[in-house]
Order: structure tokens, then sequence, then C-alpha cells
């Protein structure tokens, strides 16, 4: 687990939020620079063309950990483009649904946007979905919507570092029990597997935030390429069984 400090060292709070993406960070109530506001809404014009020209935004919102005093260098850019699903049929909802998260992940696979040289990830989020998020800034109205509070946060590391190494075990015992079964069987307990983390993460984020424990694993688990391996397993089991 030596290898992991830096890893751990991400979840520390900071005094300030990144001084290369807000203006006034000694304030109480710093605002987005400028040009980061400009491109970040340019951004979000080319997602929106993406997902159809009939879309109409109600906002476009800055979230995660840089907006936020949780920021590291494994942070990235968390935009979000919010969407009235009340403008559609409710027949329709779930398909739209369906839709905009299929769209969201092919842009974000196919494009390498950078701010800073943080990575800008898009999302297309229905206008009523509950705000999980200490920090969130609307970028298009230029303010926010949940201020961050800078409080410190003591992390129990023996304790999470456990959590973090029983979960890894658990991936690579999946990887390794699901080897010899048939494509399908495999794929679905990769399937349950990958559904229950999310809830884990979930629960988490319901019960203590952002800084939760479980949400934390998660985060730790992006970071160290764990959740890339398991997902790199499943598309070549995919690839198996698509292949003649």
């Amino acid at each position: 687990m030596e290898g992991y400090q830096e890893i751990l060292k991400s979840f520390e709070t900071r005094d300030i939020l990144n001084g290369e993406i807000w203006n006034d960070v000694f304030t109480d109530n710093p605002r987005l620079k400028p040009q980061i506001r400009k491109i970040l809404l340019k951004i979000a014009s080319e997602f929106q063309g993406y997902l159809g020209d009939d879309i109409f935004l109600s906002d476009v919102r800055f979230t995660g950990s840089l907006a936020n005093y949780n920021w590291s260098k494994f942070s990235d850019i968390d935009l979000h483009c919010i969407i009235d699903f009340e403008q559609f049929d409710p027949s329709e909802r779930e398909l739209y649904k369906e839709l905009f998260n299929l769209k969201k992940t092919l842009f974000n696979e196919n494009h390498n946007i950078r701010v800073k040289g943080y990575e800008v990830e898009l999302y297309a989020e229905d206008i009523s979905e509950k705000h999980v998020s200490s920090g969130v800034y609307s970028v298009l109205f230029n303010d926010w919507i949940n201020q961050p509070i800078k409080k410190k946060v003591n992390i129990d590391k023996k304790f999470f570092l456990k959590k973090a190494d029983t979960m890894m075990d658990r991936i690579d015992n999946l990887m390794i029990d699901v080897k010899d079964l048939d494509i399908d069987t495999a794929l679905k307990k990769i399937k349950d597997f990958t559904d229950k983390l999310k809830k884990y993460r979930k629960s988490g984020l319901d019960k203590g935030g952002e800084l939760s424990y479980e949400n934390m694993v998660f985060k730790f688990l992006r970071r160290n390429g764990y959740l890339e391996k398991l997902q790199t397993f499943k598309n070549e089991l995919m690839d198996r069984k698509l292949s003649l």
C-alpha cells in the first residue's frame, strides 16, 4: 500500500479553492475566472449540439472536487448540462435518459478536452435530480448554487486502506472466478458486482456525502486504475462473445 500514499493524500482538504480555476480564492465568495467560464460554456454548447439541436438547457453546472476544497491532481472538471425532462412526452422520458447517457459516454470517450490540465467530463442531468455535491456552481448564471464550506476532515488511514484493500481483493477474485465460466454468465457476474459497487458508493454519498469512506473508496479504485482494469476485462469478454 506504500505506493498509494499519493492517492491517499489527494483526499485531504485544501485551504483554498484551485487558483487556476477561481478568482478571489482568499475571500468568502470565490468566482469562476472569466476565461474559464467562457470556455466551459463553449464546451457545453458543443455538447448540447451533440445531444440534439432542439434540446434546451436549463443550466450548465460545474461540480466535483475542483468546485470544492478537496481538489488534487486527480481531479477533473465535472460539467453538468441540466435538462428539464418535462419538455419531453412522459412516455419518452426514460428513452431520452438512456439516449443522453449513451451520448455522454460516447462524447467523453471520443474527446480529450482539458482546461488548465484538468480533464473535462460532460454529463446530461435531469433538473429534478437531487444535488449530492456540496460544491455546485452555475456556469450559465455565474453564481453558486451550493457554495462549499471549508472543513477539516480526519481520515482514519488504516481503516480506509483496509476497506480499499478489501474491495481490490474482491475485484481480483471476481476476475479469477469468472475466467472459466461461459461468457454470458461471466458478464452477468461482473454487472452484478458493478451494480453493487455503485449502490455502495451511493449509500455513502447519501449518508456521509463526498467524504464518506464509501465514496472515497470508489474514487481510490478509479484513481489507482482498478475500475479501468475491470472495465478492460469486461470489454475483452464482450469482444470474445461477439467474435466468430
